[in-house]
């Protein structure tokens, strides 16, 4: 089924944002907003992984339910070091400038993809499917929303100075 495609390329895109999300408040990790903030959209990422997985199985597909989870590994530590070095200097304002912008894209791929689950659910009748994309679906415009005001208070006070 076809169905099964789009439940596929919505699990890879809330993967690859839930990893992102990660990357981002490890290297950002003295500004605190981001990195709180990059850790909740990342849990609720993973949480649409999961629900997700559910209807995956049912058409016999699966989706990367363990993406997004933290890891201890090296790539870590030299991110989280790398954010204490930089701290709040001005090549870090521009990381942060073109992180933002990089989830800001994924969250935007992961939401229209949820917008084609979502209508593929509506055409096969696949209430429990429609349903999932009904709750899961305003984190990745959440997402969105952050990455956009980020950008907006971000950008004007980087590229001014």
């Amino acid at each position: 089924m076809k169905i099964a495609l789009a439940i596929r390329e919505t699990g890879k895109a809330e993967a690859a944002l839930a990893d992102l999300l990660l990357r981002v408040a490890e290297r950002h990790r003295v500004d605190h907003d981001v990195f709180h903030m990059s850790h909740t959209l990342a849990t609720k990422s993973r949480e649409s992984l999961l629900a997700l997985a559910d209807a995956a199985e049912r058409y016999g597909v699966t989706v990367d339910a363990d993406a997004g989870k933290p890891s201890d590994g090296l790539r870590t530590t030299l991110r989280e070091k790398s954010s204490d070095l930089l701290g709040h200097r001005p090549q870090a304002a521009l990381l942060l400038l073109r992180d933002l912008r990089e989830v800001h894209l994924r969250a935007a791929e992961a939401s229209i993809n949820w917008v084609i689950l979502g209508q593929g659910a509506q055409a096969i009748r696949d209430e429990d499917l429609l349903a999932t994309v009904t709750s899961r679906h305003p984190f990745a415009l959440k997402t969105l929303t952050w990455t956009t005001t980020r950008l907006k208070e971000a950008a004007p006070q980087v590229l001014a100075s």
